[in-house]
């Protein structure tokens, strides 16, 4: 399939030829949230630690007479049913959250996100991206330039200081090299520049 190829002023340069496979599959949704789910499950460090009804600080005398009081028997006041008191099943810290995904069902995922940013006409790609120095402005004035408005992915072949250095204070903007591109930033952002190297990195890893 063709993709439609911009330079760094918006203008439409020659298309290049991508990958049917790649960028014109069909979108899978139940796949994606699959995939997208599990990428963020592998992401938790699952080291959140609770405390038991034996472990919280407490006394170990009653509360009050078992009898007459007109309330509910109470043994301690660690009991789970108490405020302050300790968790019924707690997370002990060693939790593993982690979730397997086969390669040919990643890979197959993030041909349909970016399927789906094509179809949409969300992504576009670009000869290449350089800024002369690390220049927050001149990032910004590049990016309006070429007609893209809010969040934005960009992701390059590789990313040098300038650039990094360029779009560390734009909040809406995020670079990433072709390698580290995930399902979760291409789902997050609503719009994704792409540069022609990068596609070819992206081509040779997943199609």
């Amino acid at each position: 399939m063709e993709l439609k190829v911009i330079n760094d002023k918006g203008q439409s340069t020659a298309n290049m030829t991508a990958s049917d496979e790649l960028f014109g599959r069909e979108y899978n949704q139940d796949l994606v949230h699959q995939l997208v789910t599990a990428y963020m499950a592998n992401a938790r460090s699952g080291n959140s630690k609770q405390k038991d009804r034996a472990e919280v600080r407490h006394t170990t005398k009653k509360p009050f007479a078992q009898k007459g009081t007109g309330r509910a028997r109470a043994g301690m006041s660690s009991s789970p049913l108490w405020r302050g008191g300790g968790k019924i099943f707690p997370n002990t810290g060693e939790e593993n959250y982690t979730q397997k995904v086969n390669r040919k069902m990643y890979r197959a995922g993030i041909a349909a996100i970016l399927s789906k940013l094509v179809s949409e006409n969300r992504l576009t790609v670009i000869d290449s991206l350089t800024v002369d120095s690390p220049k927050t402005k001149q990032l910004a004035e590049k990016i309006k330039g070429m007609g893209v408005a809010g969040r934005l992915l960009i992701i390059t072949d590789s990313v040098d200081e300038n650039l990094y250095l360029s779009s560390r204070n734009l909040a809406n903007v995020l670079v990433l090299e072709a390698n580290q591109a995930d399902p979760v930033s291409l789902v997050r952002f609503p719009n994704v520049i792409v540069t022609r190297n990068a596609v070819a990195q992206i081509e040779e890893m997943f199609a």
